[in-house]
């Protein structure tokens, strides 16, 4: 008996792997032809300004009371932890380049992405794969409105716009953390906390921190927008597509974030 179920279930285990790498490259070339009539429908954003708008709401201005708790905290504990490490060995007048340079490369433009991607992203998926369960897209089409013009671009655009603009207000947001912990807390004046952060400001820092933020913002969009158009079964599979949306888009945003460090610092 033994002998002839170890080959059955031997061969249940290559056709799960071949299921699976079938399905990954389906959604590898999924993406990729999203990508593409994301990318050639962009001049039509110049006619949709008020779709854009709307969506730069829904991801920027609504996203900012949420972005704005974390960044605090992240800019409070990026201050205490740079205290315990480098207290014996660099003088404390370095506290404010050491929180600047890992908040304004760093943890600001990963932060900011991973909250948006969670608050967003799902939403993204979860809108368009309701739409796509209830037959909300198709309509569109027989209107002769195609779908990626009229959903994915605007959203598209909006992603590159706002997050940038939100890791802005969490680098601002994370240093006034930073220097309210490092002055109440630590017992280290404010201008010697604002004197180390400009005496070493460079501007690649900041620029590194928000060509990062460019690329989180399109992952968000491209990957909420995909997980909802492939939507299928009806409620249940707008909760699966939303889930995936956060997890897929969180682990792309790591992935990026090592891949543009590399190219810009490496």
């Amino acid at each position: 008996m033994r002998k002839t179920q170890f080959p059955q279930a031997s061969e249940n285990i290559f056709i799960l792997v071949g299921r699976k790498t079938l399905i990954f490259f389906e959604n590898v070339g999924g993406l990729a032809i999203l990508i593409k009539n994301v990318l050639l429908g962009l001049p039509t954003a110049f006619t949709r300004v008020g779709l854009v708008s709307e969506q730069m709401l829904v991801m920027g201005v609504n996203s900012l009371p949420l972005v704005a708790l974390v960044s605090v905290f992240t800019g409070a504990v990026t201050a205490v932890q740079a205290v315990y490490q480098i207290s014996d060995y660099v003088p404390m007048r370095y506290l404010g380049t050491a929180v600047g340079k890992a908040v304004m490369i760093e943890l600001a433009p990963v932060l900011t992405a991973l909250v948006v991607a969670g608050r967003v992203g799902a939403g993204i998926a979860a809108e368009l794969g309701t739409m796509k369960v209830t037959e909300q897209i198709d309509a569109l089409k027989t209107l002769a409105l195609d779908p990626v013009k009229y959903l994915v671009v605007p959203r598209f655009v909006a992603g590159l716009i706002m997050l940038p603009i939100l890791t802005i207000f969490a680098d601002a947001i994370a240093l006034a953390g930073g220097l309210g912990i490092s002055a109440t807390s630590l017992n280290i004046p404010p201008h010697v906390f604002l004197n180390s952060l400009k005496s070493f400001f460079k501007t690649m820092d900041l620029m590194s921190g928000l060509s990062k933020a460019f690329v989180f913002g399109s992952i968000i969009s491209i990957i909420g927008c995909y997980q909802g158009f492939k939507t299928k079964g009806g409620a249940e599979g707008v909760g699966r597509s939303a889930t995936k949306a956060v997890v897929l888009s969180s682990v792309l945003i790591l992935i990026a974030d090592y891949v543009v460090a590399s190219i810009l610092f490496g």
